[in-house]
């Protein structure tokens, strides 16, 4: 299954192993994973709450992995994002692809990360010393995702 969304986490070695385990064509392998920061807006942040609608957020997961196999050439793709509460300098997201070379695995690692942070339904609440806050979107994500427009 190219996307899971889990509690759990996850560890990037076998992750990757798994991937492209028995397929000598892979000649290149890129992979993404982001961590709980502990700044974001100029207040500390003490945990972040994950939220996502179960069946909805793996579609659009599935569909972002989708369209990026439509346009490059990869042999293989996974997303694996965490929900829960989480802490700072934990993990929240995989994104990992294997193909023939590396251009065609970075440019579809970044944008399967760009289109994730964009399109995916996740709702994502932190924790700061002034209380509990809810985090919009970003325009730096938006304008990383829109460059990616045919």
């Amino acid at each position: 299954m190219p996307v899971r969304v889990q509690q759990e986490d996850f560890d990037l070695s076998s992750e990757v192993a798994q991937l492209r385990a028995g397929d000598a064509r892979v000649g290149a392998v890129a992979a993404f994973v982001g961590l709980v920061r502990d700044m974001n807006e100029g207040a500390g942040v003490s945990e972040m709450a994950l939220e996502h609608y179960p069946g909805m957020t793996e579609k659009a997961l599935e569909a972002i992995v989708a369209e990026a196999r439509g346009r490059w050439d990869l042999f293989d793709a996974l997303v694996v994002h965490r929900v829960g509460t989480l802490q700072p300098q934990d993990q929240i997201v995989l994104v990992a692809v294997t193909s023939a070379h590396r251009g065609e695995a970075f440019a579809a690692c970044e944008f399967i990360m760009d289109y994730l942070k964009t399109r995916a339904p996740f709702w994502k609440r932190e924790v700061t010393p002034a209380g509990a806050r809810w985090v919009d979107a970003r325009e730096s994500d938006e304008g990383a995702a829109a460059r990616w427009a045919r």
